[in-house]
């Protein structure tokens, strides 16, 4: 289990833990419960990268407290 942390830059930011080999997509979902919003409107980014759902955490070198840029779609 990871714990990987999301910044809005809005002064919003939320802990979400899940698993190495949870997609991202999963991912979103998971924020998406805690946050209040439609997993639909959230767009993850690292720098210049914009996570797509079907890949994993691990893939992307998503390990336990990392942080990721929260934008709305």
């Amino acid at each position: 289990m990871i714990e990987v942390t999301c910044n809005d830059r809005l002064g919003k930011k939320v802990r979400v833990k899940c698993e190495p080999d949870d997609t991202v997509g999963d991912f979103k979902m998971l924020l998406a419960a805690q946050i209040g919003t439609s997993h639909e409107k959230i767009v993850l980014k690292k720098g210049y990268t914009v996570f797509k759902d079907h890949i994993t955490l691990a893939d992307y070198e998503i390990h336990n407290e990392s942080n990721l840029e929260l934008y709305y779609s």
